[in-house]
């Protein structure tokens, strides 16, 4: 795991190794073990390297190629090198290291771009041939390791790890793009290929990126899952295959030169990893679980008897104290705002990791491909309402509804609501925190009228249409597994740990488990109302029943109750004490979210939360 950045000689022939130094000084925190710089006519590279595989200074970046024809700088891990460098040994290709980066620019060198067929891995990389003058970048398929690039236009280029590696180019500038601002609060994030800032972008995942110079570049999608295939055995048959598959890429994963340890929520999927992880290794794993006060949103009971389970070295830290420079400091890392509160934790779990090992696993990725989220079983039960009740009852029930601020209405008017539009915009407006109307008296008048006409549901909807031959849950599965997943979770995951130099691996995103879930029926994700049903029939086998069958938690935060105590100075310096938010926005509406949360009238917390993301990262990377 690592920073990678860069630049075209052609955006500014005065960029030098200092710029190259600082460009990846900026990203030490992902790479602190060693470093480098390469210039050349044509272009310029820098590496911070994060020492997982072959931890000798031959393995340090920029790496050439045996033949000097190639200079890669990489992020991230190839967990198929060995079998690849076994087969290009046999093909007469010579190594001189026992990493991974020198298999991967070895790969590139047989196959060109065709290698990312036989890469299974997250990585984010740039590749320079300097015998044909082209750069050629690539991200992996689900998006684990992120990609930044700055294009105003030709060859002129720069790259990096994270947007302020590019910041420490001068002459880019960091203009906000006012419909960016937008998806940010709508979604909590900036969607790919947009960032906060006009003429940065982010390449998503699953695509490639081509420069030659004196030409435009060309940006291409070498991966997608393919919705037209269909399992064809029985339930058993898919369970059996499912748990191999799982088994062998969490077997990958825990190749490592250094100390491998595991997340540990006590939840179904990492309480998985955790097992597959005690079936493969003799030793004992070190596992890190992060718990609350607040017993609503504390999960540390689940994760000790997990512990218990399976004799682990277990260590928790409770989120108690020194909460609002924690706060503070996420948006440093994060570089555009970001507002999944659940970066608290992830921020304390990495830290409380990195004392004791270099790489964790962890469970993300299993409700995006098999179901496991609340609102799949909402958006199901809003079709229903679609199907069997006419569109004007439906409104009527909404207008009802609506007169009443019980938990019991509230649920009763989405759930009418959603049944009166569209299935893709129905999950648009369940995959996003603020209605339009709240948009439309939230935003400045400037803003509002540079955004007038601007539609960010084509975001959602985009995927939701790429095939519209599949039933809803198989389409909410995609949309996510494009969108919200690379966009939030791992977004979220990248940085929180890398903040501490933690690398984290997660064996349910391995690209093999994904395609082959995606072949699976949506009846066997979601069987009877049960979450992830094939998943949870398939760690029987290794998990008790008690485990199975609890109730999905999540990694939540009391927001509401942080406004109100432990976040609310912090809060009201920076939402309304702070002058420069009224460019962004009404600060007449600000007061009033603000005066309601505090006398309880209303919950905002999550929008207040999106509100001091934006406020820190302002005051970060504008002031």
């Amino acid at each position: 795991m690592c920073g990678i950045a860069g630049f075209t000689r052609s955006l500014n022939r005065d960029l030098n190794e200092k710029t190259l130094y600082c460009m990846g000084e900026s990203i030490k925190h992902r790479g602190p073990d060693a470093h480098g710089e390469m210039l050349l006519e044509d272009i310029g590279l820098a590496h911070r390297r994060l020492s997982i595989i072959d931890l000798s200074e031959s393995a340090n970046q920029p790496m050439c190629s045996i033949c000097g024809r190639y200079a890669v700088v990489f992020n991230g891990e190839i967990y198929n090198y060995l079998s690849l460098r076994k087969e290009l040994s046999e093909k007469g290709f010579g190594f001189r290291t026992q990493s991974d980066t020198e298999v991967l620019l070895e790969s590139y060198k047989h196959w060109g771009p065709g290698c990312l067929d036989r890469l299974n891995g997250m990585f984010a990389f740039a590749i320079w041939d300097k015998k044909e003058k082209m750069l050629f970048m690539a991200r992996d398929r689900i998006g684990k390791k992120p990609l930044y690039y700055y294009h105003p236009g030709g060859d002129r280029l720069a790259f990096a790890s994270e947007l302020k590696s590019l910041l420490r180019i001068s002459s880019i500038p960091r203009t906000v793009d006012p419909t960016a601002l937008i998806d940010f609060l709508k979604y909590l994030y900036v969607p790919a290929p947009k960032t906060i800032f006009k003429d940065i972008y982010k390449l998503p995942p699953g695509h490639s990126f081509t420069l030659s110079l004196g030409r435009e570049p060309v940006v291409s999608s070498y991966w997608d899952i393919d919705l037209t295939q269909r399992f064809t055995g029985t339930i058993d048959d898919a369970v059996e295959q499912l748990l191999a598959l799982l088994a062998d890429s969490t077997a990958l994963r825990m190749i490592a030169d250094v100390p491998v340890g595991a997340f540990l929520s006590g939840g179904v999927d990492s309480s998985a990893i955790v097992a597959l992880m005690a079936n493969r290794s003799n030793s004992i794993a070190k596992t890190c679980s992060i718990g609350f006060d607040d017993k609503d949103h504390d999960e540390t009971p689940f994760a000790r008897n997990v512990a218990e389970l399976f004799h682990t070295e277990h260590r928790e830290y409770f989120v108690r104290e020194r909460l609002t420079d924690t706060v503070q400091s996420l948006m440093r890392y994060f570089d555009e705002p970001f507002a999944d509160s659940s970066a608290v934790p992830t921020y304390h779990v990495s830290r409380l990791a990195r004392q004791y090992v270099k790489v964790a696993l962890a469970g993300d990725g299993g409700d995006e491909s098999f179901g496991g989220y609340e609102k799949y079983r909402k958006d199901i039960i809003q079709d229903w309402f679609r199907r069997f009740i006419p569109s004007p009852l439906s409104g009527l029930i909404y207008r009802l509804a609506s007169h009443s601020s019980t938990p019991l209405m509230r649920k009763v008017k989405t759930l009418s609501f959603g049944a009166t539009i569209e299935p893709a915009m129905s999950f648009y407006h369940t995959n996003t925190f603020v209605q339009d109307d709240e948009i439309a008296r939230l935003l400045a008048s400037p803003f509002q009228s540079e955004c007038r006409g601007y539609e960010p549901w084509l975001h959602t909807t985009r995927f939701w249409n790429h095939d519209d031959g599949t039933d809803l849950l198989r389409r909410m599965l995609y949309t996510d597994l494009k969108t919200y997943l690379p966009g939030d979770i791992l977004v979220k995951v990248d940085r929180m740990s890398m903040a501490h130099s933690l690398e984290v691996r997660a064996p349910i995103l391995d690209f093999r488990v994904v395609e082959f879930a995606a072949t699976l029926p949506s009846a066997w994700k979601m069987k009877r109302w049960e979450s992830k049903h094939v998943l949870k029939k398939a760690f029987r086998q290794i998990l008790p029943s008690e485990i199975l069958t609890r109730r999905k938690h999540g990694f939540t935060v009391p927001l509401d109750a942080w406004f109100r105590d432990g976040l609310r100075v912090l809060g009201q310096q920076s939402l309304l004490d702070d002058a420069t938010m009224g460019a962004f926005f009404s600060m007449s509406r600000v007061q009033e979210l603000w005066n309601e949360h505090q006398s309880r009238a209303e919950n905002h917390g999550q929008l207040l939360w999106s509100l001091l993301s934006f406020a820190l990262w302002h005051k970060e990377y504008m002031e």
